[in-house]
């Protein structure tokens, strides 16, 4: 299940040359990623409220492409790439029109509310389209 997110470009996104700052890519991910969970019906307050559960990042990996520049829209894609009992693995493209401007690989996993590691509950692998193991 692929999920398309886009976001404006604003001036606070750019640097000195007028391009996005690197790090603001990571931003334009996390914000799409927290779409894609909602849109598969899990609501992330509740997660932690009723669960005392919340996704952190692993691991990332990251290309960039291409820049992008003062006021461009681009499309965050998100994709599911792999689950585990214990690891949500995501592609996420960010893209204007048909040129790739960033790629990325990033790895979830489920904390406790004391920071350790717990596996993703079996419901939000069934939403995401898989079975915890």
């Amino acid at each position: 299940m692929m999920h398309s997110f886009d976001i404006r470009v604003y001036y606070e996104d750019t640097d000195l040359a007028g391009i996005v700052y690197y790090a603001n890519y990571l931003k334009f991910i996390e914000r799409a990623r927290s779409e894609w969970v909602r849109s598969i019906g899990v609501d992330q307050a509740v997660l932690k409220a009723e669960h005392g559960i919340v996704f952190a990042v692993r691991r990332l990996e990251a290309d960039y492409m291409l820049p992008a520049r003062f006021d461009d829209v681009v499309t965050v894609s998100t994709a599911l790439k792999g689950l585990t009992a214990a690891r949500i693995m995501l592609t996420q493209d960010v893209s204007r029109g048909h040129d790739m401007l960033f790629s990325s690989l990033v790895t979830l996993v489920c904390l406790t509310d004391q920071g350790r590691p717990t596996r993703v509950p079996a419901d939000i692998c069934q939403l995401m389209g898989g079975i915890s193991k």
